[in-house]
């Protein structure tokens, strides 16, 4: 299963369950998630998450270390500070923040079904690979790190 390792940038996965969201949101019944305020749920739960995904890739810039989630080994710098204190992936909280609000948005409970999914191929698939690369680079720094912030939230 390593084929899969790295291969899809996190960016393009989002966009591929969100195209999934939305195909389930059609064929199947729409379910009231929330019966008032849920167009303004969606939007903040959504702009939330864009925000977070953001505040990662500027921390990046900050420390002047890559970004590109598809090649780990070019990071120079772990970078702890700001929203890493709180999660050590904001990028991909902030993705399945989007995602989430897109299922509200689109009424389907079946396409929030899908964001789990995303949980459990970007732990595998891109998360883990990370996480070992970062641990042989950075060593005791990564796993003080990883032992105070947790993964997700």
């Amino acid at each position: 299963m390593r084929k899969l390792e790295l291969k899809i940038p996190p960016v393009v996965l989002m966009g591929m369950f969100a195209i999934g969201m939305w195909l389930l949101s059609i064929q199947l019944p729409k379910q009231t998630l929330f019966a008032t305020g849920s167009t303004l749920a969606a939007v903040i739960i959504t702009l939330l998450g864009a925000i977070i995904a953001i505040s990662g890739v500027l921390a990046f810039r900050k420390a002047r270390t890559t970004a590109n989630p598809m090649e780990p080994q070019d990071a120079s710098t772990l970078v702890n500070s700001g929203v890493y204190r709180v999660t050590r992936n904001p990028m991909y909280l902030g993705f399945l923040l989007m995602l989430v609000g897109f299922g509200i948005f689109l009424q389907s409970a079946y396409s929030l079904v899908l964001c789990v999914g995303f949980i459990l191929y970007m732990n595998r698939f891109q998360i883990e690979p990370e996480e070992r690369f970062l641990e042989v680079h950075f060593q005791d720094e990564f796993v003080l790190y990883k032992g105070k912030v947790r993964r997700w939230i």
